[in-house]
């Protein structure tokens, strides 16, 4: 009855604003006791789930029908934070003294308000708090008891721990706690599960900010010991079924100090002037069975982490560096996507295939950029140079088939960071992908596609690759700033074709603010994620895209070797495998998304450290860069070197600066100075904090 009475209540209030409880008894025919009580438990249920919302004048309306809002509150180190949800275009800015209480990552109930003529938010109700692992900074104290300083000054709550729950942990040492009992609001008691190291030990840093986003750097012991039931070289009895190719001439081209090497590739020129291109992949799925202790930890791990000059694998390095990485002169089990390309850039045939390769030679981008750009041939390339030509006027022209189609290409830069033997950071330098790294994502994005094309006309449930258009919003909000920095668009943005964000982003290309404007344009557009449903690749103006070039260090891509496997090795597209998988993937693709994410953030934050640590450094030291962001508090800038700091508004001498929302700017009031995004600057490093991953500035 209960579920019945919500269900009929639910279809009432979706055609009217708000009713009394009363209007709803007329609506729903109600009128003995103990159906009008049937009606009152079930309102207040739906009420306390927020599904409905009681106004003050005791009317029940869908809770997405009134003016408050539910969702997961972001809070930043400067202790102000954001509602991001689902129903929002925009997140919902939330001032320090309107938490009450909540801290990162609750779901919160806001209340919307205004303050200064602006929408902020108000939190009224702290929904759900789900308090995971923490990491933190071991301090003892009196009682035989300690506390715990957290590492993330984003979580306003306090740990004390007894000596019984201690581990035997001393001041100084590394910790990851859980919470066991709640004293009061946002105190806890809690009990360290795990001892990282002493926060001065060598690359204990970098390991807590692991830890704190669930990355473990140590494999369960089941997972260890099914490494001894994998074979260390490919036997002969394995390449039944398999095309034979260890005679072609097949490499791989890969950063220096790469271990784990998943993509090769091959390439002939045709008789009737069309390139046949290889891609061959690492056949990691014969390898990691389902649901075996490997496969299960890789499916927990979801990816490998790259966190400055180390990797936390997703599978151990048994497999990522032995057996499955396809090292130079050994016999390596491969799944081959051979493709037939014309002048043109357009895939006229394929095959994809089990096959067994060679790699012919191990190349290096920098050896190979040597030949491709400069004309020079390294020593050992010699043999090579004249397929690695063919293959860089191949990417010329699937590059441009790309760009003919809307293919986005921001630009955005990495860091680099280099640190000695004690993980000390002594140079920072830029990412560059020059030819060699084009001509490898190139061939890697054609594989992914031409896989991706094959599935979806087969009708099956696989794994894509899919990145949404932008909210219309975003843009708007976009072309609105750049309008009032003085330059307009012509016509209207159609968000469904991606060329026209793409042209958007070539006509800002001269102007002295590209590189914040490229940025603030990147911002506007959604993430990229996995997906069972396959909704195009916006990004690279692709209808269908999947991931399957980088199986040894993702998780989807070892899924959809899987399904290439049952589908079209073994032939086994039966209606139980398919409704099998139809339901599987849908969780799959959730928590592999949500661990890419989580791997991106944790890789960013020991950037951010290691760069704070660098520049702790270089105190007292003048740097060039650019204004890359203005507030109302102060500006930030960043350096030729990628290390962006603040300078702050009160350190601005000479004048009172007023910030400037529309072209977010800092003008002085009396002799009108301005700084504004794009701006190149002089500054001086004045302070830098490890701990707080910031660095602070002042102009010079």
């Amino acid at each position: 009855m209960g579920d019945y009475m919500k269900d009929k209540i639910l279809e009432v209030l979706s055609n009217v604003d708000a009713l009394t409880v009363e209007e709803l008894s007329d609506k729903l025919l109600i009128s003995d006791v103990d159906n009008v009580k049937q009606l009152m438990a079930s309102l207040n249920e739906m009420e306390s789930d927020f599904t409905l919302y009681k106004s003050n004048k005791n009317k029940y309306m869908l809770f997405d029908k009134s003016h408050l809002k539910r969702g997961i509150l972001h809070v930043t180190r400067k202790g102000y934070g954001f509602l991001e949800a689902d129903m929002l275009d925009s997140d919902i800015y939330i001032d320090s003294f309107n938490m009450n209480g909540a801290i990162d990552g609750d779901t919160v109930i806001v209340e919307p308000i205004l303050y200064k003529g602006k929408t902020e938010g108000r939190i009224v109700r702290i929904v759900k708090r789900e308090l995971k692992e923490f990491v933190g900074e071991y301090i003892s104290t009196k009682k035989a008891k300690g506390k715990i300083k957290l590492d993330d000054s984003k979580i306003k709550i306090s740990i004390e721990i007894d000596s019984s729950n201690s581990m035997n942990a001393v001041d100084g040492h590394k910790v990851v706690v859980k919470t066991i009992k709640q004293i009061d609001k946002n105190k806890y008691k809690g009990k360290v599960i795990k001892i990282i190291g002493h926060k001065d030990d060598p690359g204990v840093d970098i390991l807590s900010v692991a830890y704190k986003y669930g990355i473990n750097n140590v494999f369960p012991d089941e997972v260890i010991n099914q490494l001894s039931d994998i074979p260390s070289v490919v036997v002969e009895s394995e390449l039944e079924g398999r095309r034979d190719l260890r005679n072609e001439v097949i490499f791989t081209i890969d950063g220096a100090d790469t271990k784990d090497i998943d993509d090769a590739v091959s390439i002939e020129k045709l008789d009737n002037g069309n390139y046949k291109l290889g891609v061959h992949i690492a056949d990691v799925s014969y390898y990691v069975k389902e649901n075996t202790p490997l496969d299960v930890e890789a499916y927990e791990r979801g990816t490998s982490v790259y966190l400055v000059d180390s990797v936390i694998p997703m599978l151990p390095h048994e497999l990522s560096n032995g057996i499955c990485s396809l090292n130079e002169n050994v016999d390596r089990l491969a799944i081959s996507c051979i493709m037939e390309i014309d002048e043109s850039g357009k895939t006229v045939n394929y095959e994809i295939f089990e096959s067994v390769i060679r790699s012919k030679k191990k190349m290096t981008y920098s050896a190979v950029n040597q030949i491709i750009e400069e004309d020079i041939i390294p020593e050992g390339y010699g043999e090579y140079a004249d397929k690695l030509i063919l293959m860089n006027s191949l990417a010329k022209i699937l590059r441009k088939y790309k760009e003919g189609r809307g293919y986005i290409e921001f630009n955005s830069s990495e860091p680099k960071i280099i640190v000695d033997e004690e993980k000390k950071p002594i140079e920072i330098q830029k990412r560059v992908q020059r030819s060699g790294e084009k001509l490898i994502e190139d061939f890697m994005i054609q594989a992914n596609e031409t896989v991706a094309t094959h599935i979806f006309y087969m009708e099956l449930p696989f794994v894509y690759r899919i990145h949404e258009k932008p909210k219309e919003e975003k843009i708007q909000d976009f072309l609105k700033f750049i309008s009032g920095l003085g330059y307009s668009v012509k016509g209207k943005l159609k968000l469904d074709h991606p060329e026209t964000v793409r042209d958007l982003l070539l006509s800002l290309r001269d102007k002295p603010e590209y590189p914040v404007l490229s940025d603030l344009l990147l911002r506007c557009m959604r993430k990229a994620v996995y997906s069972k449903d396959n909704l195009g690749h916006f990004g690279l103006g692709s209808k269908c895209y999947t991931h399957f070039t980088s199986p040894i260090r993702r998780y989807p891509d070892t899924t959809v070797h899987r399904l290439l496997r049952k589908y079209l090795f073994e032939n086994n597209i039966n209606n139980d495998v398919l409704k099998f998988w139809d339901e599987k993937l849908i969780t799959l693709c959730e928590h592999t998304s949500l661990k890419e994410q989580n791997a991106v953030d944790c890789e960013r934050e020991v950037d951010d450290m290691k760069m704070a640590e660098y520049m702790a450094y270089h105190i007292g030291e003048e740097f060039e860069g650019y204004i890359s962001g203005v507030t109302n508090f102060g500006m930030f800038v960043e350096l030729d070197n990628l290390v962006e700091g603040l300078v702050r508004i009160q350190d601005l001498k000479g004048d009172f600066f007023i910030y400037n929302e529309q072209d977010m700017s800092l003008t002085g009031e009396h002799k009108k100075q301005k700084y504004k995004l794009g701006d190149r600057v002089k500054v001086r490093v004045a302070n830098a904090s490890k701990e707080e991953k910031q660095v602070d500035f002042v102009l010079v």
